[in-house]
């Protein structure tokens, strides 16, 4: 016999500001469901989220589950006022017996449950609500950006949990690597409607493509429909002296269905301009060493970062990741060894805290106002990388509309604050850009752009995350700081890093997490020797890509090299194209010899 589901939303319609979010949207959970709820930034998956909780009143429609039925909702900004503690608040409502719950998803999510409220982060806030909700076990959890202000050990922890958990779950996030190991449906906001497939986020991408490749299609067809009917419609009124109305009427129709259709919102205009060039040389740290009291940041540590690194930056949270970054960027002394920096060199800064926005500034002024972007004399214009813009426009790159440029920046979204930093971000020449958890709050298609962007950006890149898929995507080198000082250095990104850390049996497992969260690697069973491990297997299906890439990024090369006149025209364009060939070959060789040994291995 068929369970009832665990809720159903029937004919949901929702407006606000005059616009319409939802209209006659149709969803139902069943038990064991565990569905990512996808969409753009502004789609209205957090609002969706909300109304399904039972926290927003929709303005048509209804939301029904079965009596009995326990529905947990994680709160964005919990209201922590009447408890004392992040423990006391987490603790609500559980028997006693069952407290230890809370100390255990304490432990996983790194918070500490004595902390008192009044002075926790709201990170801490986040964890404790999250743990509340993880122990109260309810039949369906609705997860709304849950590993924001976790590190990638609590992740880790968190993702293992809700695979064991029997409870269904609906979840919002941005990390791919989360949605793809949890997820087993889809639902996809888009415009106001709801659509679901019964497939996890791994073919979300695949399916949001067809989709929107099938409405061009039809779009064109219409168009070339009403082009059609409109010469008719002109042509056969000299042809016959009698219109035939009711083909006229169709052709209204028709126009009136083309001009309702809402079109796609466009991946935000962003681009990076390398500034003047650095010295080949970046940044050389030798034997630093930085403490404060007793707790030891880093100890004896060495880096050299070389024009065109991408750097990542992981750890445990509050392991002093942003100290290093400011150790290496000369913002603060270390205790002990030196930093040296390239020549020329141009820095721009994503900060995470978002420190750069003052809540109470609109976005224009957020811009204009700024010293590097205002145009003297001209409070409508911003300066774009060397060249003037009105503030409007520019805005509407990074999709802001002209209604949002005078709004407040607090009451922007997590993702439209990170757009603005980024518009700000962006209109600088840099040849060093650091970026300290540039991926919070973007959606998937911004998540994307900025890879492709760091990808043919010419600089360098400090990077700070915990976005497991991105720094595989983005990251060359990664600095693992373990905490107690230990920091060492691993080529390649996250699975990279975890792969060789794996094979170091001198390196023992960072003490981020407990066993449940990350299990260390020598405690997996072992591949046969003629065997590959998982993330072998995944730089094996990688290589092709990268190879045909690199082969690309050479022809081309190859081909603007081929102008005889180039170098006397162009010097410093011949040589940097030359430099950046010779790169190429180097890591296309490298890339033949490490597919052709993995190739090997997996023929046995």
């Amino acid at each position: 016999m068929a369970r009832a589901p665990l809720l159903q939303v029937s004919d949901i319609a929702l407006t606000w500001g005059g616009d319409p979010v939802f209209d006659g949207v149709d969803l139902v959970v069943q038990p064991g469901d565990r569905v990512a709820l996808v969409g753009r930034n502004g789609s209205g998956k957090s609002t969706l989220m909300k109304v399904m909780a039972g926290l927003i009143q929709a303005d048509r429609g209804e939301v029904v589950s079965p009596a009995g039925t326990t529905v947990g909702y994680m709160e964005q900004d919990p209201d922590l006022s009447g408890f004392e503690t992040l423990g006391d608040f987490a603790a609500d409502g559980l028997d006693p017996a069952e407290a230890w719950r809370i100390e255990a998803a304490a432990e996983g999510l790194d918070f500490d449950p004595a902390r008192p409220v009044a002075t926790a982060s709201g990170g801490e806030r986040r964890r404790a609500a999250l743990a509340r909700l993880l122990a109260g076990e309810p039949d369906l959890m609705l997860l709304d950006e849950p590993t924001n202000h976790l590190d990638i050990g609590a992740i880790g922890w968190l993702e293992d949990t809700l695979k064991a958990t029997s409870s269904a779950f609906v979840l919002i996030s941005h990390d791919r690597a989360f949605l793809t190991a949890l997820t087993r449906a889809t639902l996809w906001v888009d415009r106001g409607v709801v659509r679901r497939q019964e497939k996890g986020f791994e073919a979300f991408e695949d399916w949001r493509d067809k989709v929107w490749s099938d409405e061009d299609m039809a779009r064109h067809k219409m168009d070339r429909r009403i082009k059609s009917e409109a010469r008719w419609a002109v042509e056969g009124i000299s042809a016959r002296r009698k219109r035939n109305m009711g083909r006229v009427r169709a052709l209204q129709d028709l126009r009136a269905e083309r001009a309702g259709q809402i079109r796609r919102q466009g991946t935000a205009a962003m681009a990076l301009d390398e500034g003047p060039r650095s010295g080949r040389k970046v940044i050389e740290a030798r034997g630093l060493g930085k403490a404060y009291g007793d707790r030891q940041i880093v100890r004896n540590f060495d880096l050299t970062v070389q024009r065109g690194d991408r750097v990542a930056l992981v750890g445990p949270n509050g392991v002093g990741k942003t100290t290093l970054i400011r150790l290496l960027l000369g913002q603060e002394a270390p205790d002990v060894g030196d930093v040296k920096h390239g020549t020329n060199l141009s820095v721009a800064l994503f900060d995470q805290s978002r420190a750069a926005l003052d809540p109470d500034a609109t976005l224009w002024d957020s811009l204009t106002l700024d010293p590097s972007m205002a145009v003297s004399g001209n409070s409508d214009q911003v300066m774009v990388r060397g060249t003037p813009r009105h503030v409007v426009g520019y805005l509407k790159d990074f999709l802001f509309d002209e209604a949002r440029a005078r709004a407040p920046v607090r009451s922007l979204s997590g993702g439209e604050k990170a757009r603005l930093l980024l518009a700000r971000l962006m209109a600088k020449e840099s040849n060093l850009l650091v970026l300290d958890e540039p991926t919070n709050d973007l959606d998937i298609e911004t998540l994307d752009l900025l890879q492709d962007l760091l990808d043919q950006y010419d600089g360098t890149v400090l990077l700070v995350s915990h976005d497991r898929d991105f720094l595989d995507r983005v990251a060359t080198t990664t600095v693992a700081m373990e905490g107690d000082g230990r920091a060492t250095v691993y080529a390649g990104g996250w699975s990279d890093y975890r792969a060789q850390r794996g094979r170091d049996t001198a390196t023992p497992a960072p003490p981020d997490k407990p066993a449940a969260a990350v299990k260390p690697a020598a405690k997996q069973p072992k591949a046969a020797p003629s065997g590959l491990s998982f993330t072998e297997k995944h730089r094996l299906e990688e290589l092709p890509g990268l190879i045909e890439r690199l082969e690309a990024e050479i022809g081309k090369l190859e081909g603007l090299l081929s102008d005889a006149e180039l170098f006397t025209r162009e010097p410093v364009k011949f040589r940097k194209a030359t430099e950046a060939l010779a790169e190429r070959q180097q890591k296309l060789s490298a890339a033949e010899e490490e597919w052709l040994a993995l190739e090997e291995r997996a023929a046995g």
